[in-house]
């Protein structure tokens, strides 16, 4: 849902599979993250799941 809603609104962004590029999972482990999708923003903040409230944020 997160891929279709960044695409839908035209925001760009990078897509790391961890099913096709299983290197990225320990990094993310690392980082405390234990669900996917992962989003990081260029400001350094990052987050998991599906969030639209934020999300939004960025399509404006």
């Amino acid at each position: 849902m997160t891929k279709r809603f960044l695409t839908e609104h035209n925001v760009d962004f990078v897509e790391h599979n961890i099913d096709e590029q299983p290197e990225y999972i320990d990094g993310l482990k690392q980082e405390g993250f234990q669900a996917t999708p992962v989003i990081k923003l260029a400001d350094g903040h990052a987050f998991s799941g599906f969030r639209p409230d934020v999300l939004r944020k960025l399509a404006m």
